[in-house]
């Protein structure tokens, strides 16, 4: 069984490839194409999660094995840290472990570039990010891909890693209210437990990508944000996982899959959120383009 590494998986996993792949798995997801469980959560101790995610579509299988450890930012460690087995469909072979820090960070980022491309406006030109860390950068990247940002705001709770993440990657510091206030896309990528974006600050015709607050009691945005119009991955996932779903009693207005495959239909020009809580063909998807392009590789390198 083939092993790979964090390393490998940042050398071949391409944004273009990825946001791609995303769209195909979560149109097949809403067709009925996806066998997937509800994520199962483990809580370890007090705000320490251990997750399995298993998914199987036509063409991979796999599950995820998936650590949540909020505090581990005070450590100066990751607090997301996974791995992902895959697996062949027709044998159930394992095929391949891999390191899945960077494809989480990758592939959340990529299935909001795909709402991104589909619900913001064309001529976007603001990004706010609130948050700095590795989702914020991974975001910045993936968004970057789909609309042409002129302006980058970033906010975090502590001061000094927003002017760090501004300094790097050419992003103007504010408090929240300032970020989001005018933006055209906004993305909240934080552990927060109570709302940090208020629907007030939001203009006319915002997209929100919100992938924090990943527990049922968590929230990022308050009821006035989530009264627009609501999508999500997988409506199961959402309304069991989501605080900001769940808390606010909103109804959900589609899944992404229904808006790629086109059996739903939202007007861009409206204030939208896209709400996402991490499905596990997603990572099995991602897995499976990575390995694919790691047995290419080694291919070449043989016949060389």
């Amino acid at each position: 069984m083939l092993y790979v590494t964090d390393a490998q998986v940042r050398d071949v996993l391409q944004w273009d490839d990825l946001i791609a792949a995303m769209e195909d798995a979560l149109a097949a997801l809403s067709c009925g194409h996806v066998v997937q469980p509800l994520r199962s959560w483990l809580t370890v101790a007090p705000e320490k999660f251990w997750g399995v995610m298993p998914a199987a579509a036509k063409d991979a299988m796999g599950i995820k094995l998936v650590s949540f450890y909020p505090q581990n930012a005070a450590e100066g460690l990751p607090t997301v840290l996974a791995t992902v087995v895959l697996f062949d469909r027709a044998t159930g072979e394992p095929l391949a472990a891999m390191d899945a820090r960077t494809l989480t960070a990758m592939r959340t980022a990529a299935v909001s570039a795909a709402a991104t491309k589909l619900l913001s406006a064309p001529d976007s030109k603001v990004l706010a990010l609130l948050g700095s860390g590795a989702q914020a950068q991974s975001h910045l990247e993936a968004l970057s891909r789909v609309r042409k940002f002129e302006e980058i705001r970033v906010w975090s709770r502590t001061r000094a890693h927003a002017q760090r993440f501004a300094e790097q990657f050419g992003a103007i510091a504010m408090d929240a209210e300032s970020a989001v206030r005018g933006a055209d896309v906004v993305v909240a990528a934080t552990p927060a437990q109570s709302p940090i974006l208020k629907g007030a600050w939001l203009k006319r015709g915002a997209h929100v990508n919100s992938i924090g607050a990943p527990m049922p009691a968590w929230r990022e945005l308050d009821d006035e944000a989530m009264a627009n119009p609501v999508v999500v991955e997988a409506r199961d996932a959402a309304l069991h996982e989501s605080g900001d779903i769940i808390l606010s009693h909103t109804q959900i207005h589609a899944e992404l899959g229904e808006l790629i495959a086109g059996t739903k239909t939202l007007d861009a020009a409206r204030t939208t959120i896209f709400k996402s809580v991490g499905v596990a063909i997603e990572d099995v998807a991602a897995a499976r383009l990575v390995f694919d392009a790691v047995s290419r590789a080694a291919r070449g390198s043989g016949a060389g």
